[in-house]
């Protein structure tokens, strides 16, 4: 079986913590997207639900789909958000932002009563860091937003260098948001909370992808089968 069959089979089993009249939260990602997909096979059979993207990207998807939009202006408090991750730690503490789209996923994540994260079985991990943490920063003042945090995560017990991310053309991505994406290359993050503290100290860092605490349920499909983790 694929990646992609377990990601979707992970996004079904999500479907279970949708009610009807609910305010959703869409994640961003590859895994994200087979959820919006299934949700709106649920919508077009009389599922009535309002939704919030974590994306431009997202966005597109669910208004072609059929999915009835709003925004955390007109809905600040959601129910639900169902969001992938690039890893997921035994607590339940993740990295996300592979996707471009940390910021917003973290807004509408904290916005909402409960946060479902859905995987494949590739991304449960004991520890976090093999996937780079990605680090959203302003583009004003850069470079020296750059050096500080290979600083901040070489004082927290995690060096290693932090990368701009690019696009296919060369030149950096820029978010939604109108920001860069860093991805620190750390390996192995040993105390999450330290380096995520250290981090929102270091001016011109707008977000960074660990997500602490926020997950409240997690959904992991593999080779045997999927299974649904609540964190303590």
């Amino acid at each position: 079986m694929t990646a992609e069959v377990h990601k979707r089979a992970a996004a079904a089993r999500a479907l279970d913590f949708v009610r009807p009249g609910m305010r959703v939260g869409l994640g961003t990602g590859s895994t994200a997207k087979h959820f919006v997909e299934l949700l709106a096979e649920r919508v077009r059979a009389g599922l009535d639900i309002l939704a919030v993207p974590t994306s431009e990207v997202t966005r597109a998807q669910a208004e072609r789909l059929g999915i009835a939009l709003t925004t955390l202006e007109e809905t600040p408090e959601l129910d639900l958000t169902v969001d992938g991750a690039d890893e997921i730690a035994p607590d339940l503490t993740l990295i996300k932002g592979g996707g471009g789209a940390l910021l917003r996923e973290k807004i509408v994540a904290v916005a909402s009563a409960r946060m479902v994260v859905i995987a494949d079985e590739t991304k449960w991990v004991s520890i976090l860091g093999s996937f780079p943490l990605p680090i959203e920063i302003a583009l004003f003042g850069a470079a020296a937003t750059h050096g500080s945090v290979e600083l901040a995560t070489a004082e927290v017990g995690c060096p290693g260098p932090a990368a701009l991310r690019k696009g296919p053309d060369g030149q950096p991505v820029v978010t939604d948001g109108g920001h860069w994406i860093l991805d620190a290359q750390l390996l192995r993050i040993n105390d999450p909370p330290a380096l995520a503290a250290r981090l929102c100290r270091v001016p011109g860092v707008m977000e960074h992808g660990l997500f602490i605490g926020i997950a409240q349920t997690a959904i992991v499909a593999g080779s045997d089968g999927v299974r649904l983790i609540e964190r303590r």
